[in-house]
């Protein structure tokens, strides 16, 4: 049964899952806007967004659990350069855009971005 459990599988087990979201975090706070799988795309904007909301404290605790997650250079980014633009908004921070079915294998893909 699935009671009270939050987020998806993505049929990988917890490391790879783990580091999948990592990767894809990574890429999204460096380009800002990403392209992937539907489901994909919900899983990081939950996670981007509570790391946003993190990165707009600003303290060190903050900056040090960030830095579990993200190289330096991110954390910066996100700590000087994205948290304050988002200083005014209580969430939101990401959009994602449903596309059509990729060629391929039909998967349903996305677009995952920040918000201006």
């Amino acid at each position: 049964m699935r009671k009270r459990k939050k987020g998806r599988k993505l049929s990988r087990k917890r490391d790879q899952r783990k580091a999948l979201l990592k990767s894809l975090a990574n890429s999204l706070l460096l380009k800002e806007k990403i392209k992937t799988t539907e489901a994909k795309s919900k899983e990081i904007s939950r996670f981007v967004e509570r790391q946003i909301s993190r990165a707009k404290i600003g303290n060190l605790l903050s900056r040090r659990l960030l830095s579990n997650f993200f190289s330096p250079r991110i954390v910066k980014k996100l700590v000087d350069e994205i948290g304050p633009r988002y200083k005014e908004k209580k969430g939101g921070y990401t959009r994602v855009i449903k596309l059509g079915r990729r060629k391929s294998d039909g998967a349903r893909m996305a677009i995952v971005e920040l918000v201006k």
